[in-house]
């Protein structure tokens, strides 16, 4: 099983068809890849995490499936629709190299064990306590200042799949290297896990690693 991530800026006009896309594709998606797991994602600058930060021309869709159907998904009607209304296509081919936590109740990713000395694309997502949004909001800015001044980031955008909630980011990386510094020793981020245990934000969070098998186009 791969993972396999789009995201289309899509022209002002085509607003409607893309709100229409986003209540729609998903039921389409599972009919035609039963098991699969389907997320329909808005996008921001990942940021603040809050409202002000969402991008209303950057959507997404992140769908796991076996890699002998990966033709099926890009002729299909939902990414030929997104195509026709979009003036720039990102997409990238994921092999899961680590995957912690829960979406959605579900642990999405199948894992297999191999080498990988490549770029890295991670993904993480949480489901804020509603409550302790305001906490959380306060105590990302440092956070994000780090990551997206950290060495060997490519690119940083927040993904999620409504705009208070349920939010987390999509990263490209050089290399695995370059993902653990920040991770594990940049200041902020140890900072901020340590304040996640102990204000307990989130009532659900993953935390995964991909290999980046192949891109097409320019995540922008």
């Amino acid at each position: 099983m791969i993972a396999v991530v789009y995201f289309w800026r899509i022209k002002r006009i085509a607003m409607p068809i893309a709100l229409l896309n986003m209540a729609t594709n998903k039921v389409m998606l599972k009919l035609k890849f039963p098991g699969s797991f389907v997320k329909l994602l808005g996008t921001g600058k990942g940021e603040s995490f809050t409202p002000a930060d969402a991008d209303q021309f950057r959507w997404g869709i992140l769908i796991t499936l076996e890699q002998s159907k990966l033709d099926w998904i890009e002729n299909s009607f939902v990414i030929k629709v997104w195509r026709m209304i979009s003036s720039n296509e990102y997409r990238a081919i994921l092999k899961p190299i680590s995957s912690h936590g829960l979406w959605s109740g579900q642990q999405p990713f199948f894992v297999e064990k191999f080498e990988w000395q490549g770029k890295i694309a991670a993904i993480t997502r949480a489901r804020i306590i509603w409550r302790k949004n305001l906490m959380f909001w306060r105590a990302v800015p440092p956070v994000t200042a780090s990551l997206h001044s950290s060495p060997g980031l490519i690119n940083a955008i927040g993904i999620g799949e409504a705009p208070i909630g349920l939010q987390g980011t999509f990263s490209l990386w050089e290399d695995a290297s370059a993902l653990r510094q920040f991770a594990y020793k940049g200041d902020a981020h140890v900072k901020a896990i340590a304040a996640t245990h102990t204000n307990k934000w989130y009532s659900e969070e993953l935390f995964a690693r991909f290999a980046v098998i192949q891109e097409q186009g320019v995540l922008k």
